[in-house]
Formats: structure tokens, sequence, C-alpha cells
């Protein structure tokens, strides 16, 4: 299916699950590293009233007081870690999971107090997504690509994961080396007179911008599957750090629109007349290409 029917339903969604599955695996790669990859899980849940709240404020449903409410929850989210961590005195991964389930708890009961009923917001919607449903339905086929107005048809999600994708993309190639640093050895980069907190600030606000930008689209299942999945199984198959990132973007892409075809397609084979979730197939083929590489990568040494 590769004529008008396939840019008006599937185009979009496939070029839109490849960008957030993109956009999350590049800085997961530097929070696998530094040990932090349950940080990509708080984010994708913690956004979630942070979305609410701009829709009760505007009214609607809008890019930047959604991106703004949501990030605003993030950095809450990131704070209260940190409060949690040294106050309680337990360990960051226990003080993420109590501050990303109440914040995501929090979320959804703020869902069932608002009249959302209007839009597009809802506890299903916040895990699968609307990937889907993110047609361009004004395609014409190949000649669309060069109209700019058929082009200006395109769901506007899209253009926010094109543009995240593309700050995210410039921010590694600039700071490659400081991230490295941060990422293997904190302490030496310290010494080198590299300011790792802010280091380490920025790398986590660029997480928390590519599961904002993402969790309307794809959902928060995709979000959490792409920050870990990917970059964990390029880990287990090479040492070299560029490497792995290369290797983790082709994956999270292979897993995109595998899962995207299986989810649509794969039950009409055996029989089946609906269709299954895009997000979770993903999510699912991105954990079979993980379980692969712990079963024939775990020759790699782990120490490495």
């Amino acid at each position: 299916m590769m004529g008008q029917e396939f840019f008006v339903l599937s185009f979009p969604p496939l070029v839109i699950g490849i960008f957030a599955s993109i956009a999350c695996a590049l800085p997961g790669n530097f929070l696998i590293l530094r040990k932090q990859a349950l940080i990509g899980d708080a984010l994708s849940h913690v956004v979630l009233p942070g979305i609410v709240v701009a829709f009760v404020i505007t009214g609607a449903i809008t890019t930047w007081p959604m991106m703004l409410g949501a990030l605003s929850a993030a950095f809450l989210a990131i704070a209260l870690i940190q409060a949690v961590q040294r106050i309680g005195r337990i360990e960051q991964g226990a003080a993420m999971g109590v501050v990303f389930t109440t914040m995501f708890a929090l979320g959804v009961l703020l869902l069932e107090m608002t009249d959302t009923s209007k839009v597009h917001l809802d506890v299903e919607h916040a895990l699968y997504g609307s990937l889907e449903s993110l047609i361009w339905i004004d395609s014409y086929g190949w000649q669309s690509l060069l109209s700019i107005e058929d082009l200006s048809y395109m769901p506007v999600e899209l253009w926010r994961m094109v543009g995240v994708c593309s700050v995210i993309v410039i921010f590694v190639v600039l700071f490659w080396r400081p991230l490295t640093l941060i990422s293997f050895d904190e302490g030496f980069a310290r010494t080198q007179g590299m300011r790792t907190n802010v280091m380490s600030t920025l790398l986590i606000g660029l997480s928390a911008l590519a599961a904002i930008a993402a969790f309307d689209a794809v959902g928060s299942i995709i979000v959490i599957a792409m920050f870990i999945c990917p970059p964990a199984t390029a880990r287990l198959m090479t040492n070299s750090l560029e490497r792995q990132v290369w290797l983790s973007l082709v994956i999270a892409s292979v897993s995109t629109v595998i899962g995207y075809y299986l989810a649509a397609y794969g039950p009409l084979v055996v029989g089946f007349e609906e269709s299954l979730s895009a997000a979770g197939m993903i999510a699912t083929v991105s954990g079979v290409f993980l379980a692969l590489a712990a079963l024939f990568g775990s020759h790699r040494k782990s120490n490495s």
C-alpha cells in the first residue's frame, strides 16, 4: 500500500512514531549510561497532571500551554525526587517510584474530575496516545510531499515532533564530549572544570521535552519503551558509544515500523476484524529486540 491510501492513513503515524522514538532514544542512551533509565519512565508519567492543569486553565488542548504545563510538572517532579531522596535518605529509584506514581495518579484523578468529554483527552489517550488517528486526509499521494499547501494539512503532531527531534539532535551533536564525560566519569568531568550539574539538568530537560512532545501523539507506553529499550539493546551489542547511539536510533525506527504494521494488519492476517494498539505493539517489538540482544549479545563484558 504505497498509493494515496498509504499517505492518508499510514504515512503520518509512521513518520510521527519514528521521530518520537528517535527523540526519546537519543537522550535515553546517556540516561542509561548514567544509571538514570527510570527518569524517562518518571517523565512520561508526571507530565499528565501538567497537561490536565493546562487544559483546565485554557479550556482547550493547544500546543504551547500544554507544553508549558507538562514541562513545569516535569521539573517539579525532578525537584520532588531530589527532595524525597535527600529528606527520606532513600535511594534514587525508590524516590522516583514514589513521585512518578503519585503524580500520575493525581493526573488520572484530575482527568476524572474535569470535563474532558469534548476533547480527545482521557486515561486511554494518556496511555496509548492517538497514533492511529493521526491521518493526512488531504493527501493525494507522492505529489503531496512537494506541495506546501498539502503539507500544511499534515497533523500538527508531526511538525511538533520534527522540531523537538531536531533540537535534541543539535544538542547532542554540540555537547557530545561533555555528555560523554558526565555519562562515563562525572568525577573526572568535574576535575576538568565542567559544570556537571548544569549539563545533567540540560539532559533531563531535553528528555522531558521529548517525553512531552511524544506524549500527546504516542502516549506514555511508547515513551517509556523508547527511552529504555533501544538504548539498552544497542548497549548489549557494542562497546562504542557512537555505534551504540546509531544502533539505538535504527532499532527505535525499525521497532516503530514493524510494530505499526503488526498492529494494523497482523490481526487481519489471522482472521480478526479489529486492529491492535499501535503503541502497545511498538513497545512490544522493542522489548523483543531487547530480549534477543540479551540472549545473543550477552558475551559483551558487563564492565565495559
